[in-house]
């Protein structure tokens, strides 16, 4: 069980990415961080990693998509530490950028169970640990992205997921105010990952050129998080946009 001190986060999608560069900057302030992610390699890796520097983090690989194995995630969770301080709700995925009618329906039910499901599945099981735990309450913060508010072309399935994580946020943060339970979202824009270095070489523009665009490091994304995550839960940043500062966002169109 955890002691009054002891801060326990869990970093869904973990393995790589913005999800690998926020474990390892909680990490490093002190929390003890619960892994997950659908491949157990790279969450072995971390808790190695972590293990040489003499903190703590707990890899339990999970599927967000399927509720038995989110739910066996937080029982773990709660079976080892007794409670959960801070949920960032990271895991998703992309599709392909194509006109809309050629897009697979099996690409359309990959995002939206992995990008709105999973993130549902994820938010759920916090609120009901952190409503259930004493002391009482938690944060939330969502993956969010600047697709939340702005398309990119031919992205309509991310582009419809990240609004609907927009509105699970703001439900978070107005039926969480009765149990001290908090809600926020980072959108990002541009933060590179392995995932997202394809676009120094060139991303479709709204005006139909293809253009590369400029990065920012996930590490200033991980500050972000971090800054949100150290807050006491009597204050809270709700929408947070971290990105990169020429890219074509601001009068994307």
């Amino acid at each position: 069980m955890n002691t009054p001190t002891q801060k326990i986060a869990l970093v869904t999608g973990a393995g790589s990415g913005i999800g690998r560069a926020v474990a390892r900057a909680l990490l490093e302030d002190g929390w003890t961080v619960v892994l997950a992610g659908r491949r157990p390699e790279p969450l072995q890796a971390l808790v190695d990693e972590a293990a040489a520097a003499g903190r703590t983090a707990l890899a339990v690989p999970t599927d967000v998509t399927r509720p038995e194995s989110v739910q066996a995630l937080f029982d773990t969770v709660e079976s080892r530490f007794g409670r959960l301080d801070v949920l960032f709700n990271n895991a998703g995925v992309n599709a392909p950028a194509v006109p809309m009618d050629e897009l697979p329906l099996e690409t359309w039910f990959k995002v939206v169970d992995t990008n709105i499901t999973g993130v549902f599945l994820c938010a759920r099981a916090a609120f009901g640990l952190m409503r259930r735990q004493s002391p009482q309450g938690g944060r939330i913060i969502n993956n969010g992205s600047i697709s939340a508010t702005t398309p990119r072309p031919f992205t309509a399935p991310y582009t419809a997921s990240k609004h609907a994580v927009s509105g699970i946020t703001k439900s978070l943060a107005l039926d969480g105010r009765a149990y001290n339970i908090v809600a926020s979202q980072i959108d990002i824009g541009n933060a590179l990952t392995e995932l997202s270095e394809r676009m120094q070489r060139g991303v479709l523009q709204a005006d139909g050129r293809t253009a590369a665009e400029p990065m920012m490091d996930a590490a200033h994304v991980a500050s972000a998080v971090r800054y949100v995550a150290g807050l006491p839960l009597s204050a809270n940043v709700l929408n947070m946009t971290v990105m990169a500062s020429h890219m074509p966002f601001v009068g994307r169109g």
